[in-house]
């Protein structure tokens, strides 16, 4: 069925009463009844109430016999599924709905959310990767994470084991939301429960999909897009030449919005997809300076502004080394290190330099084959 987008000529109305809420409900649930077909029907009837009346016959023209919309008793459960457990249902249109969910053409018409419904209205950035993340990715997804939530972003990703979970965990304190592909009340996997509650302090769940569903192949490439839709700005950490992060990367392209990535050694099959985004026009990630400077000027081109805003947290993009000083930088850390293994924080509080400005520095090094690691963050000249 082809992408329909809601006329902006008549704008959407949420639903004004529980009645009303309980008719989007059954119309969402209705057998054959998808995203597009959802908006078509209120377009075309004027509300959820006329086009559940107006289903049958539609879906006899179509050559369904015996078709019987959701029923009442059917919404109405879940309904009361969802208030024992504490979600929030909201709906398209609504106050609370994400300004900039509602923007991409396939937005779900209602969400379940668990948590604090007020991190939906502060700015946000996905972070997501490879499920068997490298040590290094995931030491960059926990200092991106990191850097970003201290400085007011809330980080999205999907809850899914490796680079998801480590930014996730980053990010928990200050406010980080998680987009499930199944039920609001169903965590995959299901090791990752204990995080999912660590989450709805400052942060959030946030599923379309009916309460009690368990997830399946299709529901992630839809959590995808609602991941990317809810963001300004896309950072893939790790993602093999064919990956669900692509998906989310190539879903971000197509609403408009910015993708970011973090290099990787070529050799490395879970850097392929990141490089070839690099490759194609994606902004190289090497801390989260580069990040929050896309961020912010992105926002200045929408609020119109020519000049350059500070960064938040009074951030600043580094000085951009030259090729005699990263040299120097070079001989400094190997100067350092020797054959035997010392711990990378002991290494950098004796240059003085802050992880996200030295993670970088390490990795090239390292791909240069003068640095290994070992175990336990440990670090030693080749």
């Amino acid at each position: 069925m082809n992408a329909y987008t809601h006329s902006s000529t008549h704008p959407l109305l949420p639903p004004a009463t529980e009645e009303e809420r309980l008719d989007w409900l059954r119309l969402l649930r209705s057998r054959r009844v998808g995203i597009a077909t959802f908006y078509r029907l209120l377009d075309e009837h004027g509300s959820a109430a006329d086009a559940l009346k107006a289903l049958p016959a539609i879906a006899s023209k179509a050559g369904l016999t015996k078709y019987t919309a959701a029923t009442r008793e059917f919404a109405e459960c879940e309904f009361k599924a969802g208030k024992q457990i504490g979600a929030h249902l909201i709906c398209r249109g609504e106050e609370r709905y994400p300004s900039l969910l509602a923007e991409i053409p396939d937005a779900p018409p209602m969400l379940w959310l668990r948590g604090n419904p007020e991190v939906l209205k502060r700015p946000m950035v996905a972070i997501v990767g490879a499920r068997n993340a490298s040590s290094l990715g995931t030491r960059m997804a926990r200092t991106l994470a990191g850097e970003l939530a201290e400085a007011g972003y809330v980080v999205v990703s999907g809850l899914a084991r490796g680079i998801d979970t480590c930014a996730h965990v980053a990010a928990a304190p200050a406010g980080s939301i998680a987009v499930l592909a199944g039920g609001i009340d169903v965590v995959y996997p299901a090791e990752n429960l204990t995080l999912a509650e660590s989450l709805l302090k400052s942060g959030a769940l946030v599923s379309e999909q009916p309460i009690g569903m368990a997830p399946i192949a299709r529901h992630f490439p839809m959590r995808n897009r609602i991941i990317s839709g809810l963001c300004s700005a896309s950072v893939i950490v790790e993602a093999a030449g064919k990956s669900g992060s692509l998906i989310t990367a190539r879903g971000a392209l197509d609403q408009g919005r910015d993708v970011l990535a973090v290099p990787g050694h070529p050799f490395d099959a879970r850097a392929s997809g990141c490089n070839m985004l690099i490759r194609d026009g994606a902004t190289l990630v090497r801390n989260a300076e580069d990040v929050i400077a896309v961020l912010q000027t992105q926002k200045a081109l929408n609020d119109g502004q020519a000049e350059q805003i500070p960064l938040p947290l009074e951030r600043h993009v580094p000085h951009q080394r030259s090729l005699t000083e990263t040299r120097e930088l070079h001989q400094q850390i190997l100067n350092r290190l020797g054959p035997s293994p010392i711990a990378e924080d002991q290494l950098l509080r004796d240059i003085g330099a802050r992880s996200s400005q030295m993670i970088p520095v390490l990795t090239n090094l390292e791909m240069d084959g003068q640095i290994r690691r070992a175990p336990g963050g440990l670090i030693s000249r080749a």
